[in-house]
């Protein structure tokens, strides 16, 4: 496995897994541009793709997926805080916390340690651009809650829960279809933070 900053020549593949995990209409070019933008600072990017590395030369000539995880992350400084966030329960200033946006592996290869190792090259990278602490939404509701339990293992702490935090009605520009509630999600978002050393 390959571990290495995401392009735009990785975009279509990176939207089509995140389409396929996450629920169809997560990514699409245009968000995917923009979360692109904002995880970029000092010319050092945040965003990070795991590749199969016996399959990525095959993958080219044949044009099949190679990439099997992501993370997408946004600089501090970079990213709009909104109601679903607390900056009064960080740690560290708003101006010094990065924004763990997506954290996303290929089913059949979770459980591996890919997620681990996107989240520390994200992490390193996020700490050269000056963040001294990150936080995310998790998603409560994902298998056997495993998204609250990486995060946890890598040392995040929980702020708040976040009932119904991806539900349409909410937000009437997103059309996001949630994999388990349609496009009525009830899904809890777990607010937390992970501080740097």
């Amino acid at each position: 496995m390959i571990i290495r900053a995401l392009t735009p020549d990785d975009f279509q593949q990176v939207i089509e897994l995140g389409n396929r995990v996450h629920g169809e209409g997560y990514l699409d070019i245009d968000s995917l541009t923009k979360i692109y933008k904002m995880g970029i600072k000092n010319n050092i990017n945040a965003h990070f793709i795991a590749e199969n590395e016996q399959s990525s030369q095959a993958s080219t000539a044949n044009n099949q997926t190679s990439i099997i995880g992501f993370r997408l992350t946004y600089a501090a400084g970079q990213w709009p805080i909104d109601k679903w966030c607390t900056p009064s329960e960080w740690p560290v200033a708003i101006e010094d916390m990065c924004y763990f946006k997506c954290n996303t592996v290929t089913e059949s290869l979770r459980g591996q340690g890919i997620g681990s190792k996107l989240l520390q090259a994200s992490i390193k990278a996020v700490k050269a651009q000056g963040a001294r602490a990150g936080v995310s939404h998790l998603w409560q509701q994902s298998p056997n809650n495993s998204a609250v339990s990486y995060f946890t293992h890598a040392g995040g702490k929980l702020i708040k829960e976040h009932p119904s935090r991806w539900n349409q009605q909410s937000d009437e520009t997103n059309d996001y279809i949630c994999v388990l509630c349609g496009d009525d999600c009830h899904c809890t978002a777990c607010e937390m933070v992970l501080e740097f050393s």
